[in-house]
């Protein structure tokens, strides 16, 4: 049962005993994390450490039970919300969370990384450059004792107004920094569509950010991805999973050669489906055969209890996928990735040498 899953996922028909062969392979293969949102990464004892340090109104109860994901997970927006309002109350606070981040990655295979943060939440507390200078030093600081290479997505809180996003493009281009490369959109899709923060969009996109958007995640409908490929020109897709309901917008998205970024452990899927239906009705095992280029990620690793291994482990395992298929989605990572293309061609002629390699020793 789930509980016993150390992903914390349920059953599923397509499940094998995993071995420690099996899981170092999983751990070994070299990967690209671009979907990831830093507040997600945020260890237990690191929350605890910046309550104390932050003389935050949170109990050690109240975060015993932001950590803790049951039967039917319940989405860590709210904690989020804790870290802004409460916790985070000084930069340096950004920088240690980067930096613990990327040792993660360090230990999960991940070499390069593009992930998330928001600043609006923040913005009470200190400056959108101090943010993002805090956060760059931990990028710097554990690219070199790491050797991960890691990159910003400032994102747009859909919760909020689509002046706020205006403002958080105003900040990144008053700000530029070469570690910031694009801007993305996160909180809950529901009822605050991307076309919303169209202007924020094209303020980013004309000033030469690229643009990645969260789109058909909670069982919200294909328009939502239609419109931030059409309308607001993304140059990468966040979950889309419901494009599975319009074949003309998957040839579409394919024939545009999106990549999109998945998650398996998708809380709203835990949820919505039995055990015994995840691991067949999840989306992302009708947009593979469908012809989509996915790739898998992490989201909120810390708090939806997974790591990178057990993410690419839970694509094999859980929902099906081949050897083969799993090194396709290492490519499509190295192709959605926003890096040079010189820099695109060597890593796949390395990667695809060392996956062999390892792919060679892989149980079955």
């Amino acid at each position: 049962m789930r509980k016993d899953n150390p992903a914390f996922v349920p059953d599923s028909p397509f499940a094998r005993p995993m071995t420690a062969e099996h899981m170092e392979f999983f751990r070994a293969i070299p990967k690209t994390e671009l979907h990831c949102h830093l507040l997600g990464t945020t260890q237990k004892s690191t929350f605890e450490d910046l309550v104390k340090e932050s003389g935050a109104p949170v109990t050690q109860e109240e975060i015993d039970a932001f950590f803790t994901r049951g039967d039917k997970p319940v989405g860590v927006l709210r904690i989020f919300r804790a870290l802004e309002e409460h916790i985070l109350i000084k930069p340096s606070m950004l920088k240690r969370i980067t930096y613990e981040y990327l040792a993660d990655c360090k230990k999960h295979g991940i070499r390069y990384t593009e992930f998330f943060w928001n600043y609006t939440g923040l913005a009470r507390h200190y400056s959108y450059a101090e943010a993002q200078a805090a956060i760059i030093e931990g990028i710097h600081e554990g690219e070199r004792d790491f050797g991960v290479i890691g990159r910003l997505i400032p994102s747009i809180d859909r919760e909020d107004s689509p002046e706020a996003a205006v403002e958080l493009a105003r900040q990144m281009i008053a700000h530029r920094a070469p570690e910031t490369i694009g801007i993305g959109i996160d909180y809950r899709e529901n009822d605050h569509e991307p076309e919303n923060f169209w202007k924020a969009f094209f303020m980013a996109k004309e000033a030469g950010f690229k643009v990645t958007i969260h789109a058909g995640e909670f069982g919200c409908h294909w328009r939502n991805i239609e419109t931030a490929m059409k309308l607001l020109k993304a140059d990468r897709l966040d979950h889309c999973y419901t494009i599975i309901d319009n074949p003309e917008l998957v040839e579409e998205v394919k024939k545009a050669g999106l990549i999109i970024t998945v998650v398996p452990t998708n809380s709203y899927y835990l949820r919505t489906f039995s055990d015994e239906e995840w691991a067949l009705k999840q989306p992302i095992r009708k947009m593979v055969p469908m012809g989509l280029r996915v790739h898998p990620n992490t989201d909120d690793p810390t708090m939806h209890h997974v790591n990178a291994t057990q993410t690419w482990m839970l694509m094999y395992n859980f929902l099906n996928f081949t050897v083969a298929d799993l090194k396709n989605f290492m490519i499509n990572g190295i192709d959605g990735a926003w890096i040079d293309e010189a820099t695109k061609e060597k890593w796949k002629k390395e990667w695809s040498e060392e996956f062999d390699r390892l792919a060679e020793k892989f149980p079955g």
